[in-house]
């Protein structure tokens, strides 16, 4: 703690002069200097004031399945750490270098929604509307802080056990910008809640962000469902009680997972890399002789879904080492009965929607 609060102070300097550089710009677009551009299309952007980890992923995939049976869908996200640059239109043969991880992860998962991915969305919407006129609807990913398009509905996120209300900004905290571009919001969502949360904690938290009179606040988790087999996802892993687990992760934060698989199994064991992490042929060796090293008879490496799209690079590795290599699906949940009421705010907004 005491080193914690003496990094933060010795970081303090940079961060005001970062502040400066991120305020300067908010105060042009609020001054009408630079401008956001809006659409004759609906956009819905999702986004955070921090650094990764609040759960932009699921909430775009909860949307993605609220939406995808009425509209023509189509996302847009920058496409993190691939290894090529400008448009393109996401397939699910294409590998993560090509597109980066979260909008394969979509591509794959749903398949009837254009998934795209740019560095520069202001430029990439018109090509989605070019190439596709029947698209009613662009879910832009991670775009908060993108104020070169200004979205009709503006959603955003932050965790539960560190809201933006008690974060700094980068490098001595993770906030992207200062507290006070929570205004630009729509809709709140505080995620990553206990599945337990109970009213007087979200009604204190409420009370903490102080959100405007036009702006509501939600609260969701994550429900998680039975593990599937990497290879072939018609195969199931119970999780029962007894059960020794491996978690390979490369993801912002590992905290909200591992409360949920301890929970559910005898012991778990995590190998953590940065997030985004493209694995290598020495990280599966690793990862082969931490398994070998488990030794229980009732055992399985568990994944995420974003890095199961990084780890199918060594596909021929896992199945020829016969590695059970198992996905944890998860999904988004609202606290108190409110997930009709955060949908009934979507609805509206597309129905009111003009050109």
């Amino acid at each position: 703690m005491v080193q914690s609060t003496l990094a933060k102070l010795l970081l303090a300097p940079v961060s005001l002069l970062y502040g400066a550089g991120v305020g300067f710009r908010n105060w042009a677009y609020r001054r009408g200097i630079m401008r956001g551009i809006s659409f004759s299309v609906p956009v819905i952007s999702v986004g955070n004031l921090s650094v990764g980890g609040a759960g932009k992923t699921p909430h775009i995939e909860y949307l993605i399945r609220r939406l995808d049976p009425y509209l023509n869908l189509a996302t847009l996200s920058r496409g993190y750490r691939r290894k090529t640059r400008g448009f393109m239109v996401v397939r699910p043969d294409m590998t993560v270098e090509e597109v980066g991880d979260e909008p394969l992860q979509y591509a794959r998962k749903f398949p009837d929604v254009l998934v795209t991915v740019a560095e520069e969305r202001a430029f990439a919407i018109p090509e989605i509307v070019g190439r596709r006129p029947d698209i009613q609807l662009v879910l832009l990913d991670d775009a908060f802080q993108h104020r070169a398009v200004k979205p009709g509905l503006n959603i955003l996120l932050t965790q539960y056990e560190l809201p933006f209300t008690r974060d700094y900004l980068l490098p001595s905290g993770r906030l992207r910008e200062w507290r006070s571009g929570y205004e630009r919001a729509d809709i709140i969502v505080v995620s990553k809640c206990p599945p337990d949360l109970d009213r007087a904690a979200a009604d204190a938290l409420v009370a903490e962000i102080d959100p405007l009179p036009h702006q509501r606040v939600f609260f969701s988790y994550y429900a998680y469902a039975a593990p599937y087999y990497l290879l072939d996802h018609r195969y199931r892993l119970r999780m029962e009680e007894g059960i020794d687990v491996l978690l390979i992760s490369a993801i912002a934060n590992t905290d909200y997972l591992l409360r949920h698989l301890r929970a559910a199994a005898r012991t778990v064991y995590s190998l953590e890399y940065a997030d985004h992490h493209y694995f290598s042929g020495t990280d599966m060796d690793n990862l082969q002789r931490r398994f070998a090293e488990l030794g229980g008879k009732h055992r399985a490496i568990i994944t995420t879904e974003k890095d199961a799209t990084r780890l199918l690079a060594f596909r021929d590795f896992i199945e020829a080492e016969r590695l059970p290599v198992f996905v944890l699906p998860v999904e988004v949940r609202f606290h108190f009965g409110e997930g009709e009421a955060f949908d009934g705010m979507v609805r509206d907004y597309l129905l009111d929607f003009r050109a």
